[in-house]
């Protein structure tokens, strides 16, 4: 099973955090999220996503239109995302 630091700044920290998109997008695929906001950078956050089984399907899942639409919704500002896989 792989692990996946996903880092990316939003419009709306609460609004973020309160979301039920990640549960839609990752939770179908059995993958586990959770969620960090930096303290001092008010607008940066980022998830620890476990438990994928398969990447190439994760990354997929991460380039779809539910995914963009997800990240529309949840204010995240997509220039700004940086995605590290486990090594």
């Amino acid at each position: 099973m792989a692990t996946v630091l996903i880092v990316h700044e939003v419009d709306d920290v609460e609004h973020w955090l309160s979301s039920p998109k990640r549960e839609e997008v990752f939770g179908p695929m059995g993958i586990r999220v959770r969620t960090f906001v930096d303290a001092e950078r008010t607008q940066l956050v980022g998830l620890v996503v476990d438990d994928i089984s398969d990447m190439d399907s994760c990354r997929e899942a991460m380039g779809s239109e539910a995914a963009a639409d997800a990240m529309r919704f949840d204010g995240v500002r997509p220039e700004t995302l940086v995605m590290l896989v486990e090594s």
